[in-house]
């Protein structure tokens, strides 16, 4: 088995002792060598298993103290998200926060006026869904494709549809979780989205490039409690 899979096998591993075993945020865990030997694997795959915890906001690192509990994932989220996939589904966020940006940069300075309409209608399909009861992950992936495809580049195209299936399980567990929470997360999520559309519309690149990292950021904190 190669080293990123392990790693898989050990990020799964470290979540399922912070859930089974009741961590709370701030609880330290085990020691680097404490998990190898547990994982019967090196150190080394554990400690790359941990970076990517802390890349995700489940762990962090304490120069000199060890790693600690920041988030939990909740059963909310496993149900989405199966242990053996979490680590490969959340590691899809680093490339979206290069690719979706520039994506919103491409957009906004080169989009045609039908491709406008598309974003606003898009726009105004998920806002329909968010504020009533129904699924809304179709129209949020809806609106996020026509930003790529106003890029005018099939390249970005190619590249987001080949993280689909992960995009897609990210976006029905942050609506199913920020739906299980105050009204305000709902209406916080469709301000982001709106914010990113208005970039867009005035055609500020950077702006439409800041929103879309933010809102990719905000977007993984909801998915832990």
């Amino acid at each position: 088995m190669n080293e990123g899979r392990l790693a898989d096998r050990a990020y799964a591993g470290i979540v399922e002792i912070i859930n089974g075993d009741g961590l709370a945020v701030g609880d330290r865990l085990p020691s680097e060598a404490r998990l190898a030997e547990m994982f019967g694997m090196s150190r080394t795959i554990v400690r790359e298993a941990l970076v990517r915890l802390a890349a995700d906001g489940i762990t962090e690192a304490r120069r000199g103290a060890g790693s600690f509990v920041k988030g939990r994932p909740s059963d909310r989220l496993i149900a989405f998200l199966p242990m053996d996939h979490m680590s490969a589904t959340f590691g899809t966020y680093e490339v979206r926060f290069v690719l979706e940006a520039e994506a919103a940069r491409l957009a906004a300075t080169r989009r045609s006026s039908a491709e406008m309409a598309a974003i606003e209608a898009a726009l105004h399909a998920l806002r329909t869904a968010l504020l009533s009861s129904a699924p809304a992950h179709d129209e949020d992936m809806a609106l996020h494709r026509q930003i790529v495809l106003a890029t005018a580049n099939p390249a970005f195209l190619v590249a987001f549809d080949a993280l689909f299936g992960d995009v897609d399980r990210i976006m029905r567990a942050g609506v199913d979780i920020s739906r299980s929470r105050p009204p305000e997360v709902i209406g916080a999520m469709l301000r982001e989205h709106e914010m990113l559309v208005d970039a867009i519309r005035v055609q500020d690149g950077d702006g439409a490039a800041l929103a879309m990292r933010w809102h990719l950021s905000e977007g993984r904190k909801r998915l832990l409690p």
